[in-house]
C-alpha cells in the first residue's frame, strides 16, 4: 500500500513539474513569429536575447560584423518581460533585438563610424530614431561594424574591427558601407537592422546578404544624431530579413523630426499604417517598367538571367510589364550629381556631438590616422574639395537643387505618362566580389545611380542566387513618398517568390 501511494505521489509531482523548454530556433524568426510565441509563452524576450549573444558568439568570428555588444541587453529585456508580465500588452517592437550601424548615436555605445578619431566617443543622447525604436520596445542588442566613414560602397572594412565577411560565402565582400548590418542580420545574430544609405549602403549590403533594404524618401525619416556622409543624399533605414519585418521597423522610424529640417517634407505624406500595404496579391493590375538603361549597363549573365526571371515572375503574380523604359536625357541628367560635403557635414557633427577641442577639424581626424589606406585617401581627397558658391542651388538637397529637381521630374515624368507604379532594375549587375580584390571586381552597383539624387524611394528585394550560391536583389524605384506602393509591390514579390535562405556557418 505504502508503494502505491508513493508512486501515485510521485506521478503527481511529474505531472506538476512544467516541461523543459525546447531551444529557441533562431533562424529567420520574424517580428510576428516572436510576438506569437511570447504570448504563448514560448520564450521570453531575455531567453531570446540570450539565445542571440550565444550564437553571436558561437559564429561572428567567422564574419567579423559585430562591433560592439550592449551591455546592458539583457537588462532592456528583463524590463520588458516584467512590463509585458503587468500589462499583457506588447508594444510594436516589444522585446525585438536590433543591429545598429556603428555611425548611429546609441547611449551606452561607442559610435564609432570604424574609425580611430572617434574610438572612444560615447555619444550623450539617442539619435531620434533610435529613441523611437526604444520607445516602440526595441531592444539594443549590438553595434554593427561598417566601412570607415561610410567612404566605401564596396566592402565594410573600419580602423577599429577590420574586415567584415559576407556570411554567404566567406571569401566575399558583404558591400559598404553597412555590410556589418548585412551580414549580422543575414546570419541571425539580430531579428531586424538599421543602415544608413547616402549612395548604395543600405541596398547594396542587403542585396549582397539576401535582405530587404528600403530607401525611403528623403525627408521621410530623421537622420538626427548620426554620423554624416554626405547629409544632402543621407538616408537611415531599414535592412530585415523580411518585408513585413523592414515594413514595422518603418512604422516605427518615420516621421518629423525639428532637428532635421528636410522631414518638415513629409507632413501630410505619412500613413496612419505602412502594415496596410502588406497585401500578397499586391502585384495584380500594377504597371511596372524594366528599366534595361541599367539592366543592360556591362551585367553578368547570371544577375541577368535571374533579373529575366524576376520579370517573368511579376508577370505571372499579376503585373502589367513595360519592356522597356527610358527617361529622356537621362546620362546627361546623371552627371554632376554628386557634391563633396563630408568635411563641412563632418565637422557640424564634431561640434554639436562630439564636443572636443582636439576633434574639430578634417585635419584632426587625418592627424589621429587610420589603418586603411582607402579611408586615408578619402580623408585627404575630402580635406581639398572645393563647395559652390550657391550652396543651395548646386548643392542642396532634392527640394532645393535644380540639377536634382530636373533629374527627378524627368523621371517621374515618364513614370506619369505611362502610369507606372515602380521601375526595375537589378540593385547589382554582378554579384558580390571576392575581398581580396574588391576594388578590382567592383561592377554593376545600380543603386548610386538615381535615388540618392533625386530623393525617391528605392528598396531591394531577394531575386535569387547565383550558382556559387552568392544572392542577388531586385530594386524597385518609385515616385517621391509612394513607400506605400513599393511595400505592397516587394511584398508581393517577395510573397511570390521565396528567395530568402538562411546562411549555413561552417567552422
Amino acid at each position: 500500500m505504502n508503494r502505491v501511494l508513493a508512486f501515485l505521489m510521485l506521478a503527481l509531482l511529474w505531472s506538476c513539474q512544467k516541461p523543459e523548454k525546447a531551444a529557441i530556433h533562431l533562424e529567420e524568426l520574424t517580428i510576428s513569429q516572436i510576438h506569437q510565441s511570447y504570448q504563448n509563452g514560448d520564450f521570453s524576450a531575455k531567453e531570446l536575447t540570450q539565445a542571440y549573444l550565444n550564437r553571436i558568439k558561437a559564429w561572428d568570428s567567422l564574419t567579423n560584423s559585430i562591433s560592439f555588444i550592449h551591455p546592458e541587453a539583457l537588462s532592456q529585456a528583463k524590463a520588458l518581460d516584467e512590463e509585458f508580465a503587468k500589462t499583457g500588452k506588447l508594444r510594436p517592437l516589444h522585446g525585438i533585438p536590433l543591429i545598429v550601424k556603428d555611425n548611429i548615436n546609441t547611449i551606452g555605445l561607442p559610435t564609432t563610424a570604424g574609425s580611430l578619431a572617434l574610438a572612444d566617443f560615447y555619444p550623450e543622447a539617442d539619435a531620434f530614431i533610435i529613441q523611437k525604436l526604444k520607445d516602440a520596445g526595441a531592444i539594443i542588442l549590438a553595434k554593427s561594424n561598417m566601412a570607415e566613414w561610410a567612404f566605401s560602397p564596396m566592402h565594410s572594412d573600419s580602423s577599429t574591427e577590420g574586415t567584415t565577411r559576407n556570411p554567404y560565402h566567406l571569401d566575399h565582400v558583404p558591400a559598404g558601407s553597412s555590410g556589418g548590418t548585412g551580414a549580422a542580420v543575414a546570419a541571425n545574430f539580430g531579428t531586424i537592422g538599421l543602415g544608413t544609405d547616402t549612395g548604395n549602403s543600405i541596398r547594396g549590403p542587403s542585396s549582397h546578404n539576401a535582405l530587404v533594404g528600403f530607401r525611403t524618401t528623403l525627408g521621410l525619416v530623421s537622420r538626427e544624431g548620426i554620423v554624416p556622409l554626405y547629409l544632402r543624399n543621407d538616408v537611415v533605414g531599414p535592412m530585415c530579413r523580411t518585408v513585413e519585418d523592414a515594413a514595422r521597423v518603418l512604422q516605427v522610424i518615420a516621421g518629423t523630426d525639428p532637428k532635421d529640417p528636410i522631414t518638415a517634407n513629409s507632413q501630410g505624406k505619412i500613413p496612419v499604417d505602412y502594415l496596410q500595404s502588406l497585401q500578397k496579391d499586391g502585384l495584380k493590375g500594377a504597371r511596372i517598367g524594366v528599366f534595361r538603361t541599367l539592366s543592360e549597363a556591362n551585367p553578368d549573365p547570371e544577375i541577368s538571367a535571374l533579373f529575366e526571371q524576376s520579370i517573368a515572375d511579376l508577370k505571372s503574380l499579376g503585373a502589367v510589364i513595360i519592356d522597356s523604359v527610358e527617361v529622356e536625357n537621362f546620362d546627361s541628367l546623371r552627371r554632376n550629381q554628386w557634391c563633396p560635403v563630408f568635411k563641412q557635414d563632418l565637422e557640424r557633427f564634431l561640434a554639436d556631438y562630439v564636443k572636443r577641442d582636439t576633434i574639430k577639424t578634417i585635419e584632426d581626424v587625418i592627424r589621429i590616422g587610420t589603418t586603411s589606406d582607402y579611408a586615408r585617401s578619402g580623408l585627404e581627397s575630402f580635406r581639398e574639395s572645393q563647395l559652390p558658391e550657391n550652396m543651395e542651388q548646386d548643392c542642396g538637397d532634392p527640394f532645393t537643387d535644380l540639377k536634382r529637381i530636373a533629374f527627378r521630374e524627368a523621371i517621374e515624368k515618364v513614370m506619369d505618362s505611362l502610369q507606372l507604379d515602380a521601375l526595375i532594375y537589378p540593385s547589382w549587375n554582378h554579384p558580390p566580389a571576392l575581398i581580396e580584390r574588391f576594388q578590382e571586381d567592383y561592377k554593376g552597383d545600380n543603386s548610386q545611380v538615381i535615388a540618392p539624387h533625386t530623393g525617391q524611394p528605392a528598396f531591394t528585394v531577394p531575386m535569387g542566387f547565383t550558382a556559387k550560391g552568392l544572392p542577388a536583389g531586385l530594386q524597385f524605384l518609385g515616385k517621391m513618398w509612394s513607400e506605400p506602393t513599393l511595400i505592397r509591390l516587394s511584398y508581393a514579390y517577395e510573397q511570390g517568390t521565396n528567395h530568402r535562405k538562411p546562411t549555413v556557418l561552417k567552422k
